[in-house]
């Protein structure tokens, strides 16, 4: 009985601890919800979550008609990016009017399509989007068929102005970029924009060019956007009509006016267009301020489609380092007569092999006793070997960096508006004339090295820059491609100045030698396929050897500038990867745009 009694007890005592515990989790989970309900509504967990607006946005349907960031514009207002247009918006409730035959027959004729295919579209359609053509581009409508469809009254189509970022028939895709959901590069460099909730994780931000170094400033302040809300299986709510969500600021979003000029970059893409030239780059520079006026880079690709391209067409090729190949003579030229150690007609014997080394002429048979200036011409390699060994590794990674080719020479600023160092350019490469662990003063080195290959890195903007310093009597400065960045209503929120590159100049009297040099090239030298050109034309003409998968290939260039007694545009081009045999085809681009350039002024003159 009294063991009876002591089980009795502890049953008790079991359910009472169970009780408990159950009491105890039910408080607990009352009061987490409570918390999470009431208190913490708006900023929810270590990441601050807003659960109402995500609450909001499980049920919200939206289609956005323009992202919100700044414009980017060419120096003369020309727009880069954002073309509005209207689009034909479909809804998916507008699956509920399909039974309307009528409007279904008159929808069809006003888009010019076959009835048939308006039910099935509509009904593929599980969320707000634009309707597409058969190519998989939008439809854009034009006034009258948008006044029929705003008659025709067809619950869930309508209208709607859209802004397309990269529209087609867009210029400079690798300068301007492309955006893209970046989650961590968000948490990385906008925690700012994370917590005032300009940003969100999922929001598009600049991954490559002009959209990436501009981030901060072409964000902009939200969306415009229309939207409608449903329930659980998707149906719309009745009594809530679709909104219109649009942010209004008289200053924001910031725009950016660059330096292009948009008539100039077409022409030397469609100069590349026309060549067969399918890897390669082109800058064209204003030779008294340093703008960059048009910057090429092949192979292109889609903005709006920048993974289809393959893992790397994104990358601006005009802003990564290559071998030069001869058109590094001009800097082994420009020691060579500063320091004294050679004139331009001293006297040197190419017999088209040096005798070790490997190290030969491009003309069999060699030049035969040439002159400096001659060689510069002829573009001689046993004449630039000697004269590289015999100048010495320091002097002529001295005159690299003179002439701007060992360091980053994009604009760039420390600090600017809280932002570190700020470069216009994206991922810039500096470029080398050395490589970090080559010491030596090895004579078969410095040979190599003095005829662009061995460890020489050029970038085509350096290339340019390079020609531009020559025709600016050895001036040397800093490169932009951003002019200003502006408020909404069009006054200034900075201006970019100009800038000198760090380190000595070449001096006035070497480059007009140079100058003289680069004459003789197209009058009697290498680019002798310039001559005849609508405007007169000095430069250096390079080849490069290159392995590309086990094969022997070339990159060849072409650099220089016109007009020669006034020189307004300096110029580079390179193109990769290119038969062994065969013409210049760098050298073709670069009359083919000159040409292209001159005809464009004399016609603009003639109109006047």
């Amino acid at each position: 009985m009294e063991v009876t009694r002591t089980e009795t007890k502890r049953k008790k005592r079991r359910v009472l601890l169970v009780l408990l515990l159950v009491t105890f989790l039910f408080v607990g989970l009352l009061s987490r919800l409570a918390w999470i309900q009431v208190f913490s509504t708006r900023s929810f967990s270590s990441h601050h979550v807003d659960l109402l607006e995500r609450a909001v946005a499980q049920r919200r349907e939206k289609l956005v008609l323009d992202t919100g960031r700044g414009m980017i514009y060419d120096r003369n207002g020309k727009p880069l990016t954002g073309e509005e247009y209207t689009g034909l918006a479909v809804f998916p409730f507008a699956r509920y009017g399909l039974e309307q035959q009528d409007k279904v027959q008159k929808l069809a004729s006003i888009l010019g399509v076959d009835s048939q295919i308006i039910k099935p579209t509509v009904i593929s359609m599980k969320h707000a989007d634009f309707w597409n053509e058969p190519n998989g581009k939008r439809l854009m409508l034009n006034p009258a068929q948008v006044q029929s469809i705003h008659n025709l009254d067809f619950p869930g189509i309508m209208p709607l102005t859209v802004t397309e970022r990269v529209p087609e028939g867009s210029v400079a895709h690798h300068v301007i970029g492309f955006i893209a959901q970046n989650p961590e590069l968000i948490k990385k460099q906008f925690q700012d924009e994370l917590k005032n909730g300009m940003l969100t994780t999922t929001s598009r931000v600049g991954v490559t060019g002009l959209e990436r170094t501009f981030q901060s400033f072409l964000g902009g302040i939200g969306e415009k956007s229309v939207s409608f809300y449903v329930d659980g299986r998707g149906t719309p709510l009745g009594g809530l009509d679709i909104r219109m969500q649009e942010p209004h600021n008289s200053y924001f979003p910031l725009s950016v006016t660059t330096t292009l000029d948009r008539d100039m970059q077409q022409k030397m893409e469609q100069a590349f267009d026309r060549s067969p030239v399918k890897t390669g780059a082109a800058v064209v520079l204003d030779v008294k301020t340093r703008e960059v006026l048009a910057m090429v880079s092949r192979p292109d690709y889609n903005p709006n489609q920048p993974n289809q391209a393959g893992s790397s067409a994104w990358e601006n090729q005009a802003l990564k380092q290559m071998t030069p190949g001869s058109i590094f003579k001009v800097v082994v030229a420009a020691a060579a007569l500063q320091e004294g150690l050679f004139k331009p007609t001293d006297k040197f014997v190419c017999k088209g092999e040096y005798g070790k080394y490997g190290f030969s002429c491009w003309k069999k048979g060699g030049h035969g006793v040439i002159s400096l200036e001659d060689a510069f011409a002829d573009s001689c390699n046993i004449t630039f070997g000697e004269v590289a060994a015999k100048l010495g590794r320091d002097k002529i990674q001295q005159y690299g960096k003179k002439l701007g080719l060992t360091q980053q020479i994009g604009w760039e600023k420390t600090p600017f508006f809280k932002m570190g160092t700020f470069k216009q350019f994206d991922r810039e490469n500096n470029g080398q004339v050395f490589a970090p662990t080559t010491t030596s003063n090895d004579e078969g080195m410095l040979m190599q090295t003095g005829i662009g290959q061995r460890d020489v890195q050029v970038t085509p903007l350096q290339a340019a820059n390079m020609a531009a310093t020559i025709a600016d009597d050895g001036k040397k400065e800093k490169v932009r491609i951003v002019q200003s960045i502006n408020y909404q209503n069009g006054t200034s929120f900075y201006r970019f100045e100009d800038s000198p590159l760090d380190g000595a100049d070449i001096s006035s009297q070497t480059a007009q030698t140079l100058r003289r040099f680069m004459e003789r090239v197209v009058d009697d030298g290498t680019g002798m396929s310039l001559k005849q050109s609508k405007w007169p034309i000095a430069g250096k003409s390079g080849t490069a050897q290159t392995l590309v998968n086990t094969r022997q290939k070339n990159n060849q260039w072409f650099i220089g500038y016109t007009p020669r007694d006034n020189p307004k545009y300096a110029i580079a081009v390179v193109a990769e990867q290119q038969p062994t045999t065969g013409i210049n085809q760098a050298t073709k681009i670069f009359g083919d745009y000159v040409n292209s350039l001159a005809e464009a002024q004399a016609k603009a003159v003639k109109s006047k």
